[in-house]
């Protein structure tokens, strides 16, 4: 039994959730369209690009979450779910899935995205471990804020290393897969890297390195 890890916007769904839930708050009317919109494109761009201010873009993605109550806000996620993200689930992601827990291994969704955002996407996937980034709850709302290390770049190594801690486990015989060469500080720490459906930068560190390359958009195509 290993643990098997995964990226989750862009690897196990065809599209970005984060970037989606800004564009459902445009269509929504509950932010201002144009600023919002062209702030949403922005940010997506640097992190393509690998430039991407964490703690910037945090601030701008979470402050929707402190404007309204929780009650409206999980509302507005089911519709979001049902809507943007139960299309975009490949059926090539969930037979992995599937193959790696009949094997017995330890599923665990490892993604920048925040927790609002991403618990119920694992549980749509039915995987029960989940480390995302943090928004501050408070008084029976949403701050605004993220609480502790973001998990982006070297921050998912960080929040997998205290995980490992908590449950007593190591990374041998471990698998992460992926899309994003944003990835690569954590690809470069497991046994089995695997580049999924991957940005041009991250193909080429794989192709160097012999990691394997797989899509599992054709596979759901085909």
């Amino acid at each position: 039994m290993a643990l098997a890890m995964f990226d989750l916007d862009n690897t196990l769904l065809a599209g970005d959730s984060d970037y989606l839930w800004g564009q459902h708050l445009v269509e929504l009317g509950v932010v201002d369209a144009a600023a919002y919109a062209a702030a949403n494109q922005r940010f997506y761009q640097d992190y393509l690009d690998g430039t991407l201010d964490i703690h910037a873009f945090l601030e701008f993605s979470l402050q929707p979450l402190a404007t309204h109550e929780p009650d409206l806000l999980h509302a507005w996620r089911a519709q979001f779910i049902e809507d943007k993200i139960h299309p975009l689930v490949l059926p090539a992601a969930r037979e992995l899935i599937a193959e790696h827990r009949r094997r017995g291994d330890t599923l665990l969704i490892i993604t920048a995205t925040n927790r609002f955002i991403t618990q119920p996407i694992a549980d749509l996937l039915g995987i029960e471990h989940l480390l995302a980034t943090e928004p501050e709850f408070l008084g029976g709302r949403y701050t605004g804020r993220a609480v502790g290390t973001p998990t982006f770049r070297e921050g998912k190594v960080a929040a997998l290393e205290e995980w490992l801690a908590e449950h007593a486990m190591d990374l041998a015989g471990s698998w992460f897969y992926s899309d994003s060469h944003n990835d690569l500080p954590l690809l470069e720490r497991v046994d089995n890297p695997v580049a999924v459906d991957p940005d041009e930068a991250l193909r080429r560190h794989a192709e160097r390195h012999g990691w394997p390359v797989i899509s599992l958009r054709q596979r759901s195509r085909g």
